[in-house]
Order: structure tokens, then sequence, then C-alpha cells
């Protein structure tokens, strides 16, 4: 004798209805999804054709930075540390005499750990501010956008860190040369060579060179 048990028909029914409604939400997201990327790419497309080639790269590296250590300011400098041994006078010795071959004026020096231990009466950690420029390119800088005196002059911090240890920071020019639309040929040339120079003198100076 047959045996038809029609609960079961329903629920199998209903199962393969809720299997193809899901099929087809998935497969309403992803023209969704191909709509959207083919909008942004008509709209952005020729925006983004304007921008620096690394554009991409720079902010991906911005990006993994931000997401590893969860700080912006991380982000957004370049570090490197001093060889044991060197002293800070050392240090800023060389950061000069490096700066001088390579044409690069010494503009200003702050001693910002003299400043707090004026104002507390305490000894504080040695921080120090040094600023360097080369004033042909700032000017050139200038003419093509004011804001770019904001990166004006370039700074180098010399921070003795909470462990005794010297360290050597200045803002990731990169974003400034490559976070956007492409500079002018001679521009980049230009900024590309202070870019160079200020790499030169950290990495330089943090193995007392001269």
């Amino acid at each position: 004798m047959g045996f038809f048990n029609p609960g079961v028909g329903i629920s199998i029914e209903t199962g393969f209805s809720g299997m193809k409604f899901i099929r087809n939400l998935l497969a309403l997201i992803g023209l969704l999804t191909l709509l959207v990327v083919v909008v942004a790419a008509i709209r952005l497309g020729p925006m983004l054709a304007e921008f620096d080639h690394r554009f991409l790269a720079v902010y991906g590296e911005f990006a993994g930075k931000l997401l590893e250590t969860g700080d912006p300011g991380v982000s957004m400098t370049w570090s490197v540390p001093v060889d044991p041994g060197l002293t800070a006078e050392d240090v800023v010795a060389s950061m000069k005499s490096i700066a001088i071959s390579r044409n690069f004026l010494f503009v200003g020096e702050s001693p910002f750990y003299k400043q707090v231990e004026a104002i507390t009466g305490e000894d504080y950690r040695y921080v120090n501010f040094l600023s360097f420029c080369d004033a042909q390119v700032g000017k050139r800088m200038l003419e093509y956008r004011d804001h770019y005196s904001g990166f004006m002059p370039c700074r180098l911090a010399l921070v003795e860190d909470k462990s005794g240890r010297l360290r050597i920071y200045t803002m990731n020019l990169d974003l400034m040369i490559h976070g956007g639309r492409e500079l002018p040929a001679d521009l980049k040339a230009d900024a590309m060579r202070v870019r160079e120079t200020i790499r030169a003198v950290m990495e330089g100076a943090a193995r007392g060179e001269f």
C-alpha cells in the first residue's frame, strides 16, 4: 500500500522555494554591485586618470599602516632609528652636514625639551625640531598652490623615546607628491629631489655620517 505524507511534500516544496529566493537575491546583489562598479568607473575614471600613477599604492600603504596601528600619525610619518652610541649632538651635526652637502639650507632649530623644562622646571627627554629648506623649490611650490606652505619648511624631529633610544621623524612626503592629481613635471622633479634629500639626511644622520 502506498504512503503519502502531505506535510513532507509541503516542506520540500517550501525548501526549494527558499533556495530559489536566496539564489535570486544573490543574483540581484551581484547585478547591483556590477552596476555600482560600472557607474563609478564611468564617473570617476576620467578624474582618476589625472591622478599620479602611484596614487593607489601610496594610499594603500597609508591604509595598511593605519589598520596595523590604528594611528593616523604613524601612517603619515617616516621614522628612522638612530644607531646606538650616537648622541643627539652627533645626529644634529650629521643632519646639518649632509644637508649642506646637498645644497639644502638649514633654517632653524627648536629644542622643544628646553621649552618644556623652562615651563615645568623639570627635566624632559630630548626632543628637537630642525628645519631645512630649498628656497627655489619652495618658491615654485607656492606659485603652484599656496596650501603647500603648510609643508614648509621641511622639518625633522629628533626624539628620545621613553626607553632612551633616539629616533628621527618627518612627514611622509609621498602623500603630498603622489596623493592626488599629478604635479607638473618640473615641479614633481623638484619635489622628488627634496624627498630624496630628506631621506638621505634622515638615514645618513641615523648612522652618524658626514
